[in-house]
């Protein structure tokens, strides 16, 4: 059986780009996850650019988690603190991580 976001690939080039930027945690996750909704409604994927992002805690690891399993989620830009996290949660080999937000568009 083929997982809903490894069923469809769209052209990366295409995805739209959400930027975040600060620190996100419980209380910030519902806006976040309007930013993901609103840039998903017509697209089949979307790029998350985490080059802004300074923390995050465990419900944005579910909501990141949670996006990964619903479409295609490319994550751009992780600052070494959040591939140290990813890395610790072994969701580093799960997730689709580029190192650039130009990488995630072309690969």
């Amino acid at each position: 059986m083929t997982s809903p976001a490894s069923a469809r690939h769209p052209d990366a080039r295409s995805l739209p780009v959400i930027a975040p930027e600060g620190e996100f945690d419980y209380g910030t996750v519902p806006w976040l996850q309007e930013q993901i909704d609103t840039a998903l409604n017509g697209h089949g994927g979307v790029i998350l650019d985490a080059g802004g992002i300074t923390f995050i805690d465990s419900t944005v690891l579910t909501l990141i988690l949670m996006t990964h399993q619903r479409t295609h989620l490319r994550i751009a830009n992780l600052s070494p603190r959040l591939t140290h996290l990813f890395g610790v949660y072994g969701i580093d080999d799960v997730l689709n991580l580029y190192p650039t937000l130009d990488d995630a568009r072309t690969a």
